[in-house]
């Protein structure tokens, strides 16, 4: 009787995934942003603290926002209240404000010595690297939300482009607006992105008493 030659049973990896949290991060609420820049100014990490606020601020992918130049913010020797940038995914362009805060916070880190002659508005710390990394960002972001007593797994860089436009839609419900900001070009798109849906039946569900 002929011997059936089984196939050789090969080890596996561990998933990616394994033990990690997945899916849609969740966004900051205002009192983590609060806490998270108290401390970051309390520590004197000036860097920190302006890459934190314009995070915040531009809503922006981590790709385009380490990816700033210092031309994008600063002009005629003052930062910018408003300014436009391209973005890498869609090619298109996506304006931000830059509120008073951000633009102090900003102003000081271009005073820093580590900013002379930089062309980038996060340089990074070798001459091959002329910005700072995604993945050097997102283990600040990590940082930033450990500081504050959140499950770091919870949070990522995405925390940071959702938690302004989630409290312009809880306040407004304005999508489109939120549209413009995130420079979605469909409207699921930012459905999607932001979990209206389940947020809109959550708050419904919330307001009926039994």
């Amino acid at each position: 009787m002929p011997t059936t030659n089984l196939p050789a049973i090969r080890l596996r990896r561990s998933a990616w995934n394994r033990g990690r949290i997945v899916g849609q991060k969740r966004p900051l609420m205002p009192k983590h942003v609060w806490a998270i820049s108290v401390r970051l100014e309390i520590a004197n990490r000036v860097r920190d603290l302006a890459l934190f606020n314009t995070a915040i601020d531009s809503k922006l992918r981590g790709c385009d926002l380490v990816s700033l130049k210092v031309a994008d913010v600063f002009a005629a020797g003052q930062v910018k209240e408003r300014t436009s940038v391209n973005q890498s995914k869609t090619k298109q362009p996506v304006r931000f404000e830059i509120t008073e805060g951000t633009r102090r916070s900003i102003a000081a880190w271009l005073q820093d010595p580590a900013m002379i002659g930089s062309e980038y508005l996060w340089p990074g710390r070798f001459h091959e690297r002329l910005h700072i990394s995604t993945r050097q960002y997102a283990r600040l972001v990590r940082d930033w939300v450990t500081s504050v007593g959140l499950e770091p797994s919870a949070y990522g860089t995405h925390s940071m482009r959702r938690t302004k436009v989630a409290q312009i839609y809880r306040k407004t419900g304005n999508l489109r607006a939120v549209q413009l900001l995130l420079g979605h070009t469909k409207m699921d798109s930012t459905v999607r992105y932001l979990g209206v849906e389940l947020e809109d039946a959550l708050a419904i569900s919330e307001a009926v008493e039994m």
